[in-house]
């Protein structure tokens, strides 16, 4: 495969990702920090450090917009539940592992 070829298919399967988290909003971000060590906040910071190394300037926040396909703050609001205790619980155990 040539370096064009796999850079096109690495961004579809980045956006096939992304869709699939925006059509699954049930899916916590917890719950994938827990299992996969990522999160959609995760996704929103590596779009947006590879943005700026591609001296594109960009936020955070627009980045997160692009990732969530809307404010953050509208996002949390629609879909973001409590963290339950086992959840959090699962969360700081996986921090002191150094996962």
């Amino acid at each position: 495969m040539n370096e064009q070829t796999r850079t096109e298919v690495e961004a579809a399967a980045f956006r096939r990702l992304v869709e699939h988290l925006r059509t699954n909003p049930e899916v916590q971000n917890i719950d994938l920090m827990n299992l996969a060590g990522f999160c959609r906040n995760c996704l929103s910071k590596w779009y947006r450090a590879a943005a700026e190394d591609r001296g594109e300037a960009m936020s955070y926040e627009d980045a997160r917009e692009i990732i969530y396909a809307m404010p953050y703050s509208e996002w949390k609001s629609m879909h973001q539940q409590e963290a339950t205790p086992e959840q959090k619980a699962a969360y700081e155990a996986r921090q002191h592992k150094g996962a």
